[in-house]
This record gives structure tokens, C-alpha cells and sequence, in this order.
């Protein structure tokens, strides 16, 4: 799917790989989001909880930008080649939540991203080069990777795991 080149198409894409991850995260019991093969390297809530990360992490990005601070993507004292090790710590992090919470920030932080991209203008999400932080992508580009791309790849690897189980 091509990336979306307005408010309008960033919303859609947004709202419909959302519904797709949504309904069959609806469908996953408890047992079935902490169940992890011996090859596996996370759960589905595991994944679930990365993609919670990610959506806040786009609002540190973009909130440390506005504020004029110095903004590291992803990370402070992470490169972008670094993202297993990063992803790990986030993952690890997120070992004691239950799934429930899990899904509570997940969706908390899809609102929350739906919210600022309705509200956003085309000249704000998709300027280029509107802030250093943001690299050759636009506002949205960012939005959509945090946002609907994240939730694609989602549910592609939450199809897996649920086959493995079967």
C-alpha cells in the first residue's frame, strides 16, 4: 500500500488497518496473547505492547520538537540500525502489564493519534522538512508509520502466532 500523501488518505489507512488489527485482537483470549513458542521471539500481547510504545514514542518525537528540545529518533542513544536492542527494552519493559492494559494503551494511544491527525492540516502533516527531527519524511509519514503501517505488520504477525497455535 503506497504511503498517504494527505490528511484525508492518512486518516483512511489509518482507520482501516486499525479495524483489521482491532477485530482480530477482539477474537484473542488472555491465554492465547501470552502464549510464546520456544522459537518465538514475543507473544502477541508482546507485539501489541511494541506497537503501544511506538504510537507514544511519535508524541515524544513530535511534542520534544515543538518544545525546541533536541530530539534522538527513535531513541536517546539509539540508531536506527539498533532497533532489536531497543525494541528488546521495550518489550522487556512490558512483561508485567496484563493484556488488558496492553490493549488499554494500545487503543488509548490509536485515539490519540487519530485525534491529532483529524485536527492536523495537510501543510502540517505533510510539509517536508517542517522539523530537523523528521528527516526526508513528512509529519504524516511519521504518523503513518507509528500509526497504520505498525498496525499492518501487526496483524500480519498476529495471524502467524495464532496459526502456530492451532
Amino acid at each position: 500500500m503506497p504511503a498517504a500523501i494527505n490528511r484525508d488518505d492518512l486518516i483512511a489507512a489509518t482507520e482501516l488497518e486499525f479495524a483489521k488489527l482491532d477485530k482480530l485482537l477482539s477474537s484473542i483470549s488472555e491465554e492465547q496473547a501470552l502464549y510464546l513458542e520456544p522459537d518465538d521471539q514475543q507473544s502477541i500481547k508482546d507485539t501489541i505492547a511494541h506497537r503501544a510504545h511506538w504510537l507514544s514514542l511519535f508524541f515524544v518525537w513530535y511534542e520534544s520538537g515543538l518544545a525546541g528540545e533536541d530530539v534522538q529518533t527513535p531513541a536517546p542513544g539509539y540508531k536506527w540500525n539498533q532497533l532489536k536492542a531497543y525494541n528488546a527494552g521495550v518489550i522487556e519493559a512490558s512483561r508485567d502489564q496484563s493484556w488488558e492494559q496492553v490493549l488499554g494503551d494500545f487503543h488509548a494511544g490509536h485515539d490519540k493519534l487519530l485525534d491529532f491527525i483529524k485536527v492536523s492540516d495537510d501543510d502540517l502533516l505533510y510539509t517536508p522538512k517542517l522539523y530537523s527531527w523528521m528527516n526526508n519524511w513528512t509529519l504524516g509519514r511519521w504518523a503513518e508509520a507509528s500509526g497504520a503501517s505498525h498496525y499492518r505488520s501487526a496483524a500480519k504477525y498476529v495471524r502467524k502466532l495464532i496459526k502456530q497455535q492451532k
